[in-house]
């Protein structure tokens, strides 16, 4: 299978690298390096930490509901400036740190109003929610790679149509589940203060967390594939954004499934005790 053949939206459009740059690739004496992709994304990462501070500040003034508005607009405009970057992959120059930026602000406030709720019910999470979710990012970021330089796990076209797939669900039941929580009821197993009451659904409730989080993790896999194939053709070097911004959409929704889960599990023990 092509390594193109990505089951992230942003990088699946191999045909657009090929419009845009399949005559030029090996022309210019600049081209896409993987210190250069690392760089680009270390850059996007500081700029969403930057407004995940402010978010996480604003938390307290925004509430659930804000963040619920917050989460949306975010998801809208991702995928907007996913599209455009389908089509316009130069752009992401531009438009990358745009991303970064609305995203940080929103995962900052998610995580804010998160650690809000868990005062309620006097948990705390060891080290502060945020740094236990970006350890956790961190660590399936680095997990994924090994497994993917080391061929454990390669993408095939099977696996790809799979995650588009439970994608998709997944989607689907966050979206009945925002709706759910903005008339104040909690959908079960997906919540994250469910878990507080403990017992058999708490524990199925990390199990699906784990499931989606494992959704979230496998599209790394494709991202690293397509970044391969991409310094290997010699792809020119503005594209290094293009693929930072790919490597950030999947980053932010493993963070996001971080926080659900660190938040689950603490509830969960200290029903415990």
């Amino acid at each position: 299978m092509q390594f193109s053949q990505s089951s992230n939206p942003v990088l699946s459009r191999d045909d657009v690298f090929d419009q845009y740059y399949g005559e030029m690739a090996g022309t210019r004496s600049q081209t896409v390096s993987l210190q250069g992709v690392v760089n680009k994304t270390a850059i996007l990462t500081l700029l969403a930490v930057a407004t995940g501070a402010i978010g996480y500040v604003l938390a307290p003034t925004i509430g659930w509901v804000g963040v619920l508005v917050a989460m949306v607009a975010a998801l809208l405009i991702g995928v907007g400036i996913g599209w455009k970057l389908c089509g316009s992959p130069q752009l992401a120059v531009g438009l990358a740190p745009v991303y970064a930026v609305i995203e940080g602000f929103f995962l900052g406030a998610f995580t804010g109003v998160v650690e809000m709720g868990l005062a309620h019910y006097e948990v705390a999470v060891a080290g502060g929610l945020a740094f236990q979710a970006f350890l956790i990012t961190i660590c399936v970021m680095l997990a994924m790679l090994g497994l993917y330089t080391t061929r454990i796990i390669q993408p095939t076209a099977k696996l790809r149509a799979t995650l588009i797939t439970l994608t998709a669900a997944v989607f689907l039941i966050y979206l009945v589940s925002m709706v759910m929580m903005l008339f104040g009821v909690r959908m079960p197993l997906i919540s994250i203060f469910t878990a507080e009451a403990g017992g058999t659904q708490a524990w199925i409730g990390v199990g699906i967390n784990l499931f989606i989080l494992g959704i979230a993790s496998f599209w790394l896999i494709f991202d690293f594939g397509l970044i391969e194939e991409k310094i290997k053709s010699g792809a020119p070097k503005n594209l290094e954004w293009f693929c930072a911004f790919a490597l950030i959409v999947t980053l932010a929704w493993i963070y996001f499934e971080a926080v659900r889960l660190s938040a689950r599990l603490a509830l969960l023990f200290a029903a415990r005790d």
